[in-house]
């Protein structure tokens, strides 16, 4: 997972590590969605429900894998999975200035919210 990331340039964070992995999917097995390709891993989203809203993270596709539906069944499956928890509002988390993703997120019906910031601390 932490190679496909790195792969798919994704911006390093404070929790790509193989605890931080084994931690959601200890908390939420089903947060963790996965692609595969001739049983090689192409794909990963991380759709995950706080009891307010769904959340993606970390959406990812092999570059090898690109253009082919994979960003776009992750998605679809992971709105399905969080519409049954009982999500109404979601939202994904897209690094700035990334314009492959900020386009496909658009062109799967989401829309940019730019009156809001996002805040972070990091406790490691």
């Amino acid at each position: 997972m932490l190679a496909l990331w790195a792969r798919a340039g994704s911006p390093p964070s404070p929790t790509d590590s193989i605890e931080s992995l084994e931690l959601l999917l200890d908390e939420d097995p089903l947060s963790l969605l996965l692609a595969y390709v001739d049983g090689s891993l192409a794909g990963s989203l991380i759709a995950v429900w706080n009891g307010w809203r769904g959340s993606f993270f970390r959406l990812a596709v092999d570059p090898s894998h690109r253009r082919r539906g994979i960003a776009t069944r992750l998605v679809r499956e992971g709105e399905r999975r969080l519409r049954a928890r009982g999500a109404l509002r979601l939202d994904a988390i897209v690094a700035p200035g990334d314009a492959a993703a900020t386009g496909l997120w658009g062109a799967l019906g989401f829309e940019l919210q730019a009156d809001r910031a996002r805040f972070v601390r990091n406790l490691r």
